[in-house]
């Protein structure tokens, strides 16, 4: 209990003063391993091998491969033909414009894995539109950020990546397979109020037809990028290579595709290798000093005490599960997704699977409260991106953004109660659902 409350005194007075969250679990780790260890030099060295143990994992390849594939597809010209393709598909909806950043959303995000990436990609190519068609430009801004975490659901994604780590090896197969449909049902949540917002008059009514010919010809142009997809999921899916294999694949392809476009210059290829290491670095330590985290709580029996307190609260499930939404849509509004995943996973899994909730199931439920955190003032990550990109302030942005988090926990709360939702998909294209 010591050395867990020296951890939790710690990490939160680090947090409140504005430490970055990866210093707050590495300072607060160090002082509580102290309380265990003969000496602070013991901690330390202690420290540093649990860091770089926690790092010697093929599967971690794949974070810096796809964060490299999805720097190339923004620098590339594909994220521009995604958006047309989107275009297509539903611009005939009312609210058209909108609708069509969120779908651009779903399209760049699942392949290029970044929810600010993404937010940045269609929120520049989109706002001048709505702008000049007379959007409201904060609903819009808003739309962009509620719709650019969906592509952490979509596969492939690296924050499943991160949970089947930390979740002691969850099949990434399988989770990328359980992420379609809970994905796909957070976009067509948003899509929902951006519909009423138009039928109401907040939004333009306008439609974009195209004909035949044109529909096809935009989707020629997307189907390359769309082809991404299709190999990486079916290599992952018919078992031709692993996830991190697979990264490999889609870097290596956009790399190809980006050439045959010729929209890739020296330039924005160097500054898609240095955002590509600059993020790997960032994302590694998180994962080097929270992986020790993990080990310390476990090392000390700390879990267990947690899990027995949470369990001796309630050993409905449902109530179990409710209680986890609260508590990660709270967090989520102060962590990213990746030290959020690292920290709650270690703690909340192991209860949950005692209740006999699959660890894919409680993956995706995970996943999608911190992605709802991702677009959640005060510092979700999009929020500043989208807000710049649509010329507006935060305040104007959040006001829009509040009736949609209404939307999007009716999707959460149906993921969390209803387990075929996550786990048909892969028993019926896998055979297994963990």
């Amino acid at each position: 209990m010591n050395a867990l409350m020296i951890l939790g005194v710690v990490f939160t007075l680090l947090l409140f003063f504005g430490v970055p969250v990866s210093f707050c679990i590495g300072i607060g780790t160090v002082l509580a391993l102290f309380t265990v260890t003969p000496s602070i030099d013991t901690a330390l060295i202690v420290s540093a091998q649990r860091v770089a143990s926690s790092l010697d994992s093929f599967t971690l390849v794949a974070i810096p491969l796809f964060i490299l594939a999805g720097g190339l597809m923004n620098t590339g010209g594909i994220a521009l033909r995604l958006i047309d393709l989107a275009k297509v598909l539903v611009g005939w909806l009312p609210g058209s414009l909108a609708q069509i950043s969120v779908v651009a959303n779903a399209l760049f995000g699942a392949i290029s894995g970044s929810a600010v990436a993404s937010a940045a990609s269609v929120g520049s190519t989109m706002s001048p539109l709505q702008r000049k068609a007379g959007y409201n430009m904060p609903i819009c801004a808003a739309a962009n950020v509620a719709a650019s975490p969906c592509g952490l659901l979509i596969p492939p994604s690296g924050a499943l990546i991160i949970y089947s780590l930390i979740s002691g090896g969850t099949p990434v197969d399988v989770l990328f397979v359980a992420g379609y449909i809970p994905g796909i049902l957070m976009a067509l949540s948003i899509m929902v109020w951006i519909h009423i917002l138009a039928k109401r008059g907040d939004l333009p009514n306008d439609v974009h037809r195209y004909t035949r010919q044109e529909a096809l010809l935009t989707f020629w142009r997307a189907l390359p990028a769309l082809t991404m997809v299709l190999i990486i999921m079916g290599g992952i899916v018919g078992g031709i290579f692993t996830a991190t294999e697979a990264a490999g694949a889609a870097a290596a392809y956009t790399l190809i595709l980006s050439l045959l476009y010729r929209s890739l210059t020296w330039k924005k290829l160097f500054d898609a290798m240095l955002n590509a290491a600059v993020g790997t670095a960032v994302v590694m330590l998180m994962v080097g000093v929270s992986m020790t985290m993990s080990w310390l709580l476990a090392s000390t029996g700390s879990i267990t005490v947690l899990s027995d307190a949470i369990t001796n609260f309630s050993d409905n499930p449902y109530v179990l599960l409710t209680l986890f939404n609260v508590l990660l849509l709270l967090l989520g509004t102060f962590l990213d997704i990746t030290p959020g995943l690292l920290i709650f996973t270690p703690i909340f899994l192991p209860v949950a699977m005692k209740l006999g909730i699959s660890p894919v199931h409680f993956g995706i439920i995970i996943t999608f409260n911190l992605c709802i955190g991702l677009a959640t003032p005060p510092v979700g990550s999009t929020l500043f991106v989208a807000a710049r990109m649509a010329n507006v302030t935060l305040a104007q942005l959040t006001k829009p953004l509040m009736p949609m988090f209404f939307f999007l926990i009716v999707a959460l709360c149906m993921v969390t109660y209803i387990p075929a939702l996550s786990l048909w998909l892969p028993q019926v294209v896998l055979g297994k659902i963990g």
